[in-house]
């Protein structure tokens, strides 16, 4: 895989771990801190942005970027007033 490829996966994967934790930090921003609602608006998103990673073979190394999308969408998502 070339490089601007592979730049263009890691950004779709970047964006998807925003969009799909967005709706999880508002859900997790309503409930109960440290319930178990709470912790699954946390931790359900996760498997679907490894499954995302395997599936493009990214190796470990950008672990920490997702982690970042996945605090980003959560806070983002948490700050929306509807």
């Amino acid at each position: 895989m070339d490089t601007s490829s592979k730049f263009a996966v890691v950004a779709g994967i970047v964006f998807f771990t925003v969009l799909i934790n967005f709706p999880f930090g508002y859900l997790r921003n309503k409930t109960k801190k440290f319930s178990l609602k709470w912790f699954l608006c946390i931790h359900l998103p996760i498997p679907l942005i490894f499954l995302a990673r395997i599936s493009a073979h990214l190796s470990y190394r950008y672990i920490p970027l997702f982690v970042l999308a996945a605090l980003a969408g959560q806070i983002l998502g948490g700050k929306i007033e509807l």
